[in-house]
């Protein structure tokens, strides 16, 4: 096949042997072909300007810019940009968040070959490519359960240990809003203490442990 006539992909991630990994993958395909690669989100920016690829591969672990602020600014300057987002998190948030940025699929790092090859045709045909498997962790995202920035601020704080008092003085408000804060948290979130909120936030995927 002419390598004009291929699809032309865009790898992002911050390890290299990923990146070899995944480009051989592709490569290997008669109709695909790698023409870039990033290891962080401002780098993939660049390259995405530069080549213009039919479909990118977005890492959502990267160094300095994470892979959905990656995404949403390449969405912002390319609304026809076709994006699909790799992940080790199985997290109905980080899933969630992903296709807001306007990923339009979501895989996980443990896929099998055919399942990337696959969501890469699918999403360059327009489609969005959402496993099974994934798809039913999305669905276990409660409706409204949309924490404010504020909210995630307080929540990244609890996560770390912090007591209420701990909260006020890092973010410079009185523990009387502290309060509020939390008690709207447990409620969106559907737990009844902060040890279930720290717990339910890392599985979801809502905050990270770096």
């Amino acid at each position: 096949m002419n390598v004009k006539n291929k699809i032309r992909v865009m790898v992002v991630d911050d390890h290299f042997l990923v990146r070899v990994g995944l480009a051989g993958t592709i490569n290997v395909e008669s109709d695909m072909s790698v023409v870039a690669e990033a290891k962080d989100g401002a780098q993939a920016i660049e390259a995405f300007r530069q080549h213009k690829p039919d479909i990118t591969l977005m890492d959502l672990r990267l160094p300095s810019m994470n892979g959905i602020e990656a995404i949403s600014l390449i969405r912002e300057e390319n609304r026809g940009a076709r994006i699909i987002a790799l992940s080790t998190y199985d997290g109905d948030e980080d899933i969630y968040r992903a296709l807001r940025a306007g990923a339009q699929a979501y895989l996980l790092k443990t896929m099998l070959h055919d399942d990337l090859i696959q969501a890469i045709r699918a999403v360059h045909s327009g489609k969005r490519y959402i496993p099974p498997a994934v798809a039913a962790r999305l669905a276990e995202r409660l409706p409204g359960s949309e924490l404010t920035h504020r909210e995630l601020e307080v929540l990244d704080l609890i996560v770390k240990g912090l007591s209420n008092k701990g909260i006020a003085d890092v973010l410079v408000i009185t523990e009387g809003t502290v309060k509020i804060h939390v008690k709207s948290i447990l409620s969106k979130l559907g737990v009844s203490d902060r040890t279930q909120a720290t717990t339910t936030a890392l599985q979801r995927g809502i905050i990270h442990l770096e």
